[in-house]
């Protein structure tokens, strides 16, 4: 594992009681960094905490109860952690696929929630997170999208009409905090096997696979690796940006 510099960084990570966000929430603590953890799942979130500080016990994990696509509840979970210290990093994680289905045959009620937690709740933390990084002129905001934003996949088009929706606003943002010490990028990965896979069919998942020219899934710790590294300050020069993590899938 290669070295990279967060020390005395603090990171929200929202989503990060399991899958890529706990993932991320490792490689931020083996970083020398400090993490708080937003997630709705407060059961699981403890057993996360518990778990990151066994494999890193001189480390500092928060945990914060919060509905991301509740407005009053990511503005509640700002203040909590921020009291407790200036963040400095924010990485959106938490998401959910919707069903796979046809968009006639499209649950309404399913495509608002999948809006409400990919686009709504992404969008209500970095409009308060990017205004704390903005007034003490650092910070770094990375937001997982996926390569279906891009590509648009079939019987999933909730969840691609959502990441494409990621992808467009880190990019308005990345521009709108260009003159700032605040960069934000985004991250599109393909198929990366987690718990998320539980939402998917099983034709699905195999669809996702079969467009994979590396013929495999990819690794939550490599998903970690490049967020991480667009955390630190070496990323200094790259912003609005999104950065491909699709096994040979993305052709642009």
């Amino acid at each position: 594992m290669n070295q990279l510099d967060l020390k005395g960084r603090h990171a929200v990570i929202t989503g990060a009681a399991t899958g890529l966000g706990y993932a991320i929430a490792q490689r931020v603590l083996a970083s020398g960094g400090e993490v708080s953890i937003w997630d709705r799942d407060e059961a699981t979130m403890v057993k996360a905490r518990q778990s990151l500080l066994a494999e890193h016990p001189n480390s500092k994990v928060h945990t914060v109860h919060v509905d991301v696509a509740a407005y009053e509840s990511v503005t509640k979970a700002t203040a909590q952690t921020i009291a407790n210290k200036a963040v400095d990093i924010l990485v959106n994680c938490a998401g959910i696929t919707g069903p796979n289905t046809k968009v006639w045959d499209y649950p309404v009620q399913a495509w608002k929630d999948v809006m409400d937690v990919n686009v709504n709740g992404l969008f209500y933390c970095c409009k308060e997170l990017s205004a704390h990084m903005k007034g003490r002129s650092f910070g770094r905001i990375v937001n997982i999208a996926s390569v279906a934003g891009k590509d648009g996949n079939p019987n999933a088009s909730a969840y691609s009409a959502s990441k494409a929706a990621v992808i467009g606003l880190t990019k308005s943002l990345g521009k709108e905090l260009a003159d700032t010490g605040v960069r934000v990028n985004c991250v599109t990965p393909a198929a990366v096997k987690t718990a998320i896979f539980d939402q998917m069919s099983a034709e699905h998942i195999q669809f996702m696979l079969s467009k994979i020219p590396m013929g495999r899934f990819g690794l939550p710790e490599e998903v970690a690796a490049l967020v991480c590294w667009l955390c630190t300050e070496d990323c200094s020069f790259s912003t609005g940006a999104v950065f491909d993590l699709s096994g040979g899938r993305a052709t642009y």
